[in-house]
Order: structure tokens, then C-alpha cells, then sequence
């Protein structure tokens, strides 16, 4: 490896460390980590999607912890309002005025458990305080914290139970992912560290870095440098989304800055300060993939975001040269 940067070397340094320390309670999950790590240094969103048990919610926390950032989890329900999330006005009779309480959503970190299982109308009260940092109730806007960060996890749609989230709130997420089952030798060490205590992994995570190195780390991301032709890239494979006719939807110009963003970051985590195609062409398909709408024809048919993308990332040529 060539000379590293040294804001590029300190990034590297502590980024590495919270994935070690993840690593102690999700094993034989390193990618899964690196990504979530891509979208919290890139500025964004997290959206883990799989089935229940295989630690969605371990990872959200274990990621919060690391971090040291404030954290709140909340259990998204059914009968969950929005006031229970971004907080409500109450009336003092003492001093005959309302006072705002607020909710979790004051925090670095939130971690929206099972965001689906609630009703659209909560999920949407997420958007103002994804989009641009803030809330607004009975008319008055609220900052929130820096960095703010959503750790959502939500089960598959055919669960019972659970509502589709609205396309508007797909897009401000940078990434969605899934975790999957563990490697039988991951989960033989799982069983040997904590299936015979009986117990959950309930004690906290040392913390590895705080609010300022977060805010530090985004920094050394936002200085990465994109040569013109990988940004011509970037917009080569958007575009071509709009144009597939397996596609009803394709990407916006918010999932095109957030690839952008989710490619510097990659470059970070891969110990350089420039991003190259295979930046790209790794986390294409988590910032990407749910941002794209089929046609009704095609969902009929079977067909797969996922193998689009593929043929949009295959046709999509990639530049050469320095």
C-alpha cells in the first residue's frame, strides 16, 4: 500500500478499532459492519433488513456503543404515535405555559427497532429529522444533535405485522443491508462464548471514540478526492436506472449524492484518500437497490432489484486510466 494520507491514517486507525470491537459480539459478520460503517461515515442512514435472529439489533447497538454517542432504542409498534418519537408539548399548570419534553429522537444515535411495524404516519414523522437534522412541533423547529444517526432494522415485508415503508423514506437512508446467517464456525464460537452462561450479551461495549471523532471522521471522508471521470461513473449508473424498462422508479439525484458520499467513505475504510471504480461498483448495491421501483410487469414476473442493478452495473462502462 502507498503512503497514507495522515487525516486518512487516522481514520483508518480508529475505524478499524470499532470493527474489532463489534466483531466481539457479531462474529463472522466483518462486511456487514464495514457497510454500516460506510453510512455513518458518509453522513447517512442505516437500514438493516432480515429475518428476526440474526442480530439486527445487536449490530445497531453494539455500533451505537462503540461510537460513544448518546443512544436511545425505541420499539417501533403498531400503536406508536409520533409524539412517543420526536416528543410533545405539555402544559404546566404552574406556570400556565407548555413546555416542550422531547422524545428519543434527541440523540446521536437512534435505534428504530422493527421501523416497519409501525404505522406510515410514524414512520413519516422520521423524515424532517433524517433529511435535515431537525423537528418541527405546533409550528416550532428543534436542531438535534451532531452527529445524528438512524439505526433502523426492519423484518421482511411478507412478516406479519408490517407495513412497507414509503419510497420518500427508502431514499434518505444511504444503505440498506442484510446481516444473514452465520458461518457454522461462527456460530460454533457463538455457542462456546455465551450459550452456556444462559445469558444475552446485556453488558455495554467499551466505547472506542466519541461525538468529536465522529464528526472527525466525516471529515477526513468529505476531503476524499473523486476525479471527474469516477463522478461521471456515478452518474452513468443512475441515469441508466431511468432508463431500464424493468423500472418503474429510478434513482434520484439524492441517490446519486448519496453514492457519492457512500463511495469516499469506502475509500476511507480502504486506507486511501481518492476513490477508485471498485469503491463504486461495492457499494452500489446498498445505497442503490432500494431506491429502485420495478414495473408491475416485472415484480409479476419475479424479477429481482437486485439482478437489474446487476445488469445496470455490467452494461455501465467502467473508466480506465489514472
Amino acid at each position: 500500500m502507498s503512503q497514507l494520507h495522515p487525516s486518512t491514517e487516522f481514520a483508518l486507525t480508529r475505524l478499524d478499532a470499532i470493527i474489532e470491537n463489534v466483531e466481539t459480539r457479531l462474529q463472522g459478520k466483518p462486511d456487514a459492519i464495514r457497510l454500516a460503517l460506510v453510512a455513518l461515515v458518509g453522513r447517512g442512514h442505516v437500514l438493516i433488513e432480515d429475518v428476526p435472529g440474526v442480530g439486527k439489533t445487536l449490530l445497531a447497538r453494539s455500533l451505537a456503543e462503540s461510537l460513544g454517542c448518546t443512544w436511545r432504542r425505541i420499539q417501533f409498534t403498531p400503536d406508536l404515535l409520533p409524539s412517543d418519537l420526536i416528543g410533545v408539548n405539555v402544559f404546566d399548570p404552574e406556570t400556565r405555559a407548555f413546555s416542550f419534553h422531547p422524545g428519543p429522537v434527541f440523540s446521536n444515535i437512534l435505534l428504530a427497532d422493527e421501523v416497519n411495524r409501525a404505522s406510515p404516519k410514524t414512520q413519516s414523522a422520521l423524515l424532517e429529522a433524517m433529511e435535515e437534522s431537525q423537528v418541527s412541533v405546533d409550528g416550532k423547529t428543534y436542531g438535534l444533535r451532531e452527529p445524528f444517526v438512524v439505526l433502523a432494522t426492519q423484518n421482511p415485508l411478507e412478516h406479519e405485522g408490517t407495513y412497507p415503508l414509503p419510497e420518500s423514506q427508502l431514499d434518505r437512508f444511504l444503505v440498506r443491508m442484510s446481516i444473514g446467517y452465520p458461518s457454522r464456525e461462527a456460530s460454533l464460537r457463538m455457542l462456546e462464548m455465551h450459550a452456556e452462561s444462559g445469558e444475552e450479551m446485556t453488558s455495554a461495549l467499551s466505547a472506542i471514540v466519541g461525538p468529536e471523532d465522529v464528526i472527525a471522521l466525516r471529515e477526513v471522508a468529505d476531503a476524499c478526492y473523486v476525479a471527474p471521470s469516477i463522478k461521471e461513473y456515478v452518474l452513468d449508473i443512475t441515469e441508466s436506472t431511468r432508463q431500464v424498462p424493468e423500472i418503474d422508479l429510478g434513482v434520484s439525484p439524492r441517490g446519486s449524492l448519496h453514492l457519492l458520499r457512500a463511495c469516499r467513505a469506502a475509500a476511507v475504510l480502504a486506507g486511501r484518500h481518492f476513490v477508485i471504480p471498485d469503491d463504486v461498483k461495492w457499494v452500489a448495491n446498498a445505497v442503490l437497490e432500494h431506491r429502485i421501483v420495478l414495473t408491475p410487469e416485472a415484480q409479476m414476473r419475479g424479477v429481482q432489484s437486485a439482478e437489474v442493478l446487476a445488469g445496470v452495473l455490467h452494461a455501465v462502462p467502467v473508466p480506465v486510466g489514472q
